[in-house]
């Protein structure tokens, strides 16, 4: 693509996208190009659909939409050519519900974490509630004692948030330190002391300690903080309190934790069992 992938990247870039997606949208306009070997700038709408239609044949839901995002942004931005994109639909992506570990299949994966930096990254996780690329990043000025808080910096959408400080988090990290020690003011650091450890590094410990634990469910660092908002659900704390920790901008995305929760799901009650009592005739007539 030559020249128009760096016009595509200055334009991600003055956008302020995170790196990661700045990525992916321009592999995403780079296997446009490759399939038809001819520049985005020859082609339209036509090309635009026969790819995608293509590309849903071999690829998951996931990554169809990602093509239709880096299609979008270089048609709309750095194309100057909205018309081209303005009726590729949105692919409907599934939703199926997180899996939850419980609090025992919690406790049993953190002791299987052989190495003390991934066992207080999920720790972490679990403990706040943060996901996995924010735990990483953490700097020890973000962990704020005092007032019992860690500060998240830079999160999902550029947006920074606050979450508490478990007491138990907040002893462990202190032995982690002593024991550790580690370099700069990173609190994760990886390989070079001025960067931090790699989400993909925590994901792989994460998945061999599920084995190693006996976990049969699919374990993964988010998974641990799909637990940690539904085991805060369970434990009484109110949607919009755990809307707010997650740092979800819409309320909807919270919702789901009801769905698997079931503290919330056993305490309704059906229809059935109000029929040919008092309460019943009184709600159901």
């Amino acid at each position: 693509m030559g020249e128009l992938k760096k016009r595509m990247s200055d334009d991600l870039e003055l956008r302020c996208y995170k790196p990661g997606t700045c990525a992916e949208y321009l592999r995403g306009a780079e296997r446009f190009a490759a399939h038809f070997m001819r520049s985005p700038a020859e082609m339209g709408e036509a090309e635009i659909r026969e790819y995608l239609l293509e590309r849903k044949r071999k690829a998951g839901p996931g990554a169809v939409k990602m093509s239709v995002a880096a299609l979008k942004f270089l048609y709309t931005h750095t194309l100057n050519r909205p018309e081209e994109v303005v009726r590729i639909p949105w692919p409907r992506t599934p939703k199926p519900l997180p899996d939850i570990l419980s609090g025992t299949e919690v406790s049993r994966l953190l002791k299987s974490l052989r190495s003390v930096k991934h066992r207080m990254v999920a720790m972490t996780a679990y403990g706040t509630g943060m996901r996995v690329h924010e735990v990483c990043s953490l700097r020890v000025g973000d962990i704020d004692s005092k007032r019992m808080l860690v500060h998240i910096r830079d999160g999902k959408r550029g947006r920074d948030r606050y979450v508490m400080l478990p007491e138990r988090l907040l002893l462990c990290l202190r032995e982690y330190w002593k024991a550790v020690r580690p370099p700069g003011d990173r609190l994760f650091p990886g390989r070079d002391p001025d960067g931090h450890i790699g989400p993909g590094a925590v994901r792989d410990a994460v998945r061999k300690a599920a084995g190693d634990a006996g976990i049969t469910k699919r374990v993964t660092p988010h998974v641990l903080r799909h637990s940690f908002a539904t085991h805060l659900l369970e434990s009484g704390s109110d949607i919009r309190t755990i809307q707010v920790l997650l740092g979800h901008g819409s309320i909807r995305t919270t919702e789901r934790y009801v769905k698997v929760s079931k503290a919330h799901v056993g305490k309704v009650k059906s229809p059935l069992d109000l029929l040919g009592t008092k309460e019943g005739k009184k709600k159901l007539g």
